[in-house]
């Protein structure tokens, strides 16, 4: 049974409140910080750069683990500790030493981000309002879309006036004193009736076509992932690769993130009818649409590209919590979660390095027409998935 908006809304605000703040200041601050620390430092932008990477490493190996303990004890407490882990993990940044104490601030933040970011908000929901909890995940994804519009302009004001560290302490304190009360008003997970019946939805599915289900979507989400990571990069200068000025360049590129937000309230508006595994296959032929048409319009086709892409990016960011739970159910939504987040995380970790002969050796064109056969091929591993069939 779907959940209400007044039975929702109130959790999905808080969770999308705390999602935005917890992603401004983790995901998006080596972007702004990174310079200070390599002038700072004096290392080398592959250190700096690197231990990030070497956080979306670990989150990816953790998730697993998360997303069982999500499943044992609820969502509830998993976040709370996360809020006092990642402002541990920022903590450490602004106190240690070093580029070693830049990696051990970055281990800390890898082990928050797996418990505390998107996909343990997505299981959280899944907890609460088990195959109703589409409609929150949207919510979720709308407001921290605004994640990078608050954490950027916010790194940008802070480091010249406190300095990375400075800025780094002042998140891990503006982390504690927001998300706990935040994570304090999220609804404790519903607590199993002793000799009530198990849900429908509870019902063993065949391990077969499980199995099968979740490699293609694991498939389908790593190779976006693998994409995604690769060109948040390397767009600007792709796009300056096809004849873009400088600043026409970055202009483009900007249109990404308001294409993302569009995607989600598309998905929010006209895609709700839709069963999500049909959302998931339009977002993700958005890309291939928009490499397309570079092909047959060349450079004059590069705003329609990068509005296609972030508009698929938004759709699919839902996408990764609303079709799993549309295809297997709310029983064991937070351990799958965990398994489908491990390969998109170390994807993300990998892809810009694993990437970069590539983008270096071929035109800027031919790099993101690769993309959109990329997701092509991804986009055919949804073709095949079905609901569940009978047991």
């Amino acid at each position: 049974m779907n959940p209400s908006p007044a039975e929702y809304r109130g959790p999905a605000l808080i969770l999308g409140t705390a999602q935005t703040l917890a992603w401004a200041v983790t995901y998006y601050l080596p972007a702004v910080v990174g310079p200070a620390v390599i002038a700072d430092l004096g290392a080398a932008p592959a250190e700096v750069y690197g231990a990030f990477s070497l956080a979306l490493l670990i989150a990816g190996l953790a998730s697993p683990r998360v997303g069982r303990e999500i499943e044992r004890r609820g969502g509830r407490p998993v976040l709370l500790v996360s809020a006092v882990v990642l402002a541990t993990g920022l903590a450490l940044l602004g106190l240690l030493p070093g580029i070693a104490g830049w990696f051990a601030g970055w281990v800390v933040l890898g082990i928050g981000m797996a418990m505390g970011l998107y996909e343990a908000a997505f299981a959280t929901l899944g907890v609460l309002y088990g195959r109703g909890a589409r409609r929150p995940i949207t919510l979720v994804t709308l407001l921290a879309g605004f994640a990078s519009t608050l954490g950027w302009p916010m790194s940008a004001l802070l480091v010249p006036w406190l300095g990375w560290r400075g800025t780094c302490l002042a998140y891990a304190v503006l982390l504690l004193v927001t998300l706990i009360p935040l994570y304090l008003m999220v609804p404790r997970a519903p607590k199993p009736v002793e000799g009530a019946a198990a849900p429908a939805e509870a019902v063993a599915l065949p391990a077969v076509w499980v199995r099968r289900s979740l490699i293609l979507l694991g498939l389908f989400f790593t190779i976006r992932a693998v994409i995604s990571a690769t060109l948040s990069v390397h767009l600007i200068a792709l796009l300056g690769g096809l004849g873009l000025a400088a600043a026409a360049a970055v202009g483009v590129a900007m249109a990404q993130g308001p294409a993302q937000v569009g995607g989600r309230l598309l998905e929010a508006t006209l895609g709700r009818a839709a069963h999500p595994l049909n959302a998931a296959r339009f977002g993700g032929a958005l890309l291939p649409l928009g490499a397309l048409l570079l092909v047959l319009a060349g450079p004059i086709a590069a705003l329609p590209f990068v509005l296609l892409y972030g508009a698929s990016n938004g759709i699919l960011t839902i996408s990764r919590g609303t079709v799993p739970l549309a295809l297997f159910g709310a029983k064991g939504y937070p351990v799958l979660m965990g398994k489908l987040a491990m390969p998109i995380l170390l994807a993300q970790a990998a892809a810009p390095a694993v990437t970069a002969p590539v983008v270096a050796a071929l035109p800027a064109a031919v790099v993101l027409e690769l993309a959109g056969v990329l997701a092509l091929l991804a986009l055919l591993c949804l073709w095949p998935l079905r609901p569940a069939p009978p047991a």
